[in-house]
């Protein structure tokens, strides 16, 4: 993995150490997710450029996966989450 975890991960509470695993996972797979996509805008080789985006793909799958569970562990990530999403509507309207 490229980013470092943030926390070390034998100190949090039970209580919140699932959705902590879970924003992990996601660091990983946003890592993976960069490192593919920039290989392929790299590569020269079209069968590679062609893997490489399809992996990239996969990972974002992998992210989703993640994410529907810290939603499920984090209520206010949720929310925040929503708060967002309509921030940047609003933005986009302007």
């Amino acid at each position: 993995m490229l980013s470092k975890i943030p926390i070390d991960l034998k100190k949090v509470s039970r209580e919140n150490l699932d959705r902590e695993i879970a924003r992990v996972g996601m660091m990983a797979e946003l890592d993976a997710i960069n490192l593919y996509e920039q290989m392929a805008a790299m590569t020269d080789n079209p069968t590679l450029r062609e893997v490489l985006l399809d992996i990239a793909k996969e990972e974002k799958t992998h992210l989703g996966e993640f994410q529907a569970l810290l939603l499920k562990e984090d209520r206010e990530q949720e929310k925040e989450l929503e708060k967002g999403r309509k921030e940047v509507e609003e933005l986009a309207k302007k």
